[in-house]
């Protein structure tokens, strides 16, 4: 199996699947842990979460796995490769293990809910095993595994959302922080594992959001993304004195305009919506408030009316497509961006070339792009044959990247000449002369230091000059 992506991170906002937490102080902690984070945003999320119940527990972070006494990888199912990517990693933790006497291994996340015991009985890799929603119980399994038992609980719930822990920001940049708002999903897309490793949707409460938002802003984050696996299907029963005739419900809407109103100078991100639940409400609230990023990720994932009634994905092409016609109408200046597979069971070349022609119509400024990859437990591992050749699975992608490519060029030629108000996230990666953020619509934008007194955090207007596939290269305007 392949995987190509293209999109943002390409060039200067490229990151790693590997993720270790910042330096501790080496005499304020009895022990020491380390963590890696593969796969989505709600992963990395939920490593800082884990951070915190283990900072509690008398655990202090380290970037370098050798000094640790306490290992873990947050582990993803979502494809096959990054699978086989965490694999590797434990093979190698192994071998320090052997060397460091005392030193505990574990899995969390999704492939250990996914996988459970096997990890512990058949291949020996870790002593540790917790599922997403188990990370409460973490004190208690390490102190089974320190006493030579092997540790499990991927136990789902129904009402965990960790909303009372504070977490504790991991590497963070001081600019951008994730906030989890909701956890699991109820959509029961053929193709996907995350119901099955994240268990039932359930909201966070919103007053717990609300507060961790107003408290990052005051300790200086000027920007935070609002992360589920379906945000637009954030939803809390109001009680009977705050319902207003229809509305009986404290909706994502709403949730998104509190957040606007802490600060103006507060951005607010958002991540993933499901087209299906993106709602008129959520688009006019976007609209109304200037630091509500004008970008929405919206999975298409094929162009195909028959492929997506197979995936269950509950929309026509042609609904698709108005959606985006809706959006760009409220907000003619709305960054889109989408996840698209190649090569799902059954796909023939008419469903492909529709994929490709959705991708025209849609003009997506960058997409996360797969073939796909049959997971164990799913609908379409139950229902479908993954009948596709491999050869043609690769050839189809390769000819939506290279559409992608094009259309994210064409985006960013788009933009120049333009000026945006840019959040600083940081030096360039490039060169420590140059400042990079992004602009409202999720692009990354390099610009020179020059001789201006800025620093990260603080908003500056960027003429974009040039630009590549990737990345918008401007200069600072007064």
């Amino acid at each position: 199996m392949i995987d190509l992506m293209t999109d943002r991170t390409h060039d200067e906002a490229k990151q790693g699947e590997a993720y270790a937490p910042f330096n501790g102080d080496p005499n304020q902690y009895r022990k020491r842990f380390y963590i890696e984070s593969y796969g989505c945003q709600m992963n990395f999320s939920d490593s800082e979460i884990v951070a915190s119940i283990l900072n509690k527990e008398g655990f202090g972070a380290t970037r370098h796995a050798e000094e640790a006494d306490l290992i873990f990888i947050n582990t993803c199912s979502i494809r096959e490769k990054a699978e086989q990517t965490v694999r590797k990693r434990l093979t190698e933790f192994r071998k320090l293990k052997e060397e460091k006497k005392g030193m505990l291994v574990g899995v969390l996340g999704c492939m250990a809910e996914r996988l459970k015991s096997k990890f512990l009985e058949e291949e020996k890799l870790v002593d540790i095993v917790v599922g997403p929603d188990a990370y409460r119980s973490l004190p208690t399994l390490v102190d089974e595994a320190e006493g030579g038992q092997k540790a499990v609980n991927v136990l789902l719930s129904r009402d965990e959302t960790y909303a009372d822990i504070s977490p504790v920001r991991l590497d963070s940049n001081g600019v951008s922080a994730f906030v989890s708002i909701m956890r699991g999903c109820n959509n029961m897309c053929s193709f996907c594992v995350v119901p099955f490793t994240r268990g039932r949707e359930r909201s966070r409460d919103a007053e717990s959001i609300i507060n961790e938002c107003k408290d990052l802003f005051e300790r200086g984050y000027s920007e935070v993304t609002l992360l589920g696996q379906n945000v637009d299907s954030y939803s809390l029963p109001l009680p009977p004195s705050q319902g207003r005739g229809t509305e009986q419900f404290f909706t994502f809407a709403m949730l998104l305009e509190k957040i606007a109103q802490i600060a103006p100078e507060l951005r607010v991100r958002f991540s993933t919506s499901h087209p299906k639940d993106i709602t008129d409400d959520v688009l006019h609230t976007m609209a109304k408030y200037e630091n509500i990023c004008k970008y929405i990720h919206l999975p298409v994932q094929s162009g195909s009316t028959k492929i997506l009634q197979l995936m269950n994905r509950t929309y026509t092409r042609e609904w698709y497509m108005a959606k985006v016609d809706r959006i760009r109408k409220i907000m003619p200046d709305c960054g889109i961006s989408s996840d698209i597979i190649a090569g799902f069971c059954t796909e023939d070349e008419q469903d492909h070339q529709d994929t490709l022609s959705i991708m025209e119509y849609s003009r997506y400024d960058m997409s996360y792009m797969f073939v796909y990859s049959e997971r164990p437990g799913t609908l379409a591992e139950r229902r479908f044959k993954d009948d596709v050749p491999e050869e043609v699975k690769k050839r189809r992608l390769v000819e939506i990247v290279e559409l992608q490519n094009r259309l994210s060029l064409e985006s960013n030629r788009k933009d120049i000449g333009k000026t945006f108000k840019i959040l600083i996230e940081g030096d360039s990666k490039r060169s420590d002369k140059d400042w990079m953020g992004r602009n409202s619509q999720n692009k990354v934008v390099v610009f020179a230091k020059e001789d201006y007194q800025l620093k990260k955090g603080d908003y500056v207007n960027v003429k974009v000059e040039d630009c590549t596939q990737a990345t918008l290269l401007g200069k600072i305007i007064n």
